[in-house]
């Protein structure tokens, strides 16, 4: 580590001993270990701080290419409006449920008429007309 071998660490514990004395020199030594303790935490937070920041730039730096393609995409479609005066076609959109979402493999909903209600019996559906008028409140 800092070039220090078993012969220094002998030495070193000898002029500690000979200085604090045997009575305190345990309590040293624990003192002595919190404080690498505290310093390796302290040092493995400010890497982990420092990786953070890495994946944020990464994150910003593909949001601005994404965000610079996509004016890139826009600005050449503007251009092709100025020079035929129709918009450019876009390309085709799959269809979509109306409004509806979607979670990815989630079985599709059947497409009902407007105000129509669903009585599902066993295996069948059977589609009912709306109601022309609301019951009435009674109070």
């Amino acid at each position: 580590m800092f070039g220090i071998g078993f012969p220094e660490l002998i030495l070193i514990f000898a002029v500690a001993l000979i200085v604090v004395g045997p009575g305190k020199l345990p309590d040293l030594a624990r003192a002595l270990g919190r404080g690498l303790a505290e310093f390796r935490k302290a040092t493995g937070d400010l890497k982990e701080t420092f990786e953070q920041d890495e994946t944020v730039r990464e994150i910003k730096k593909e949001f601005h290419s994404a965000q610079s393609q996509l004016l890139l995409e826009q600005g050449t479609r503007d251009k092709g409006f100025e020079k035929t005066g129709k918009a450019a076609a876009s390309p085709p959109r799959e269809p979509s449920g109306e409004g509806t979402a979607q979670t990815p493999g989630a079985t599709p909903t059947p497409q009902r008429s407007p105000g129509a209600t669903v009585a599902e019996r066993s295996d069948e559906t059977i589609e009912e007309p709306p109601a022309s008028d609301p019951p009435a409140e009674k109070q």
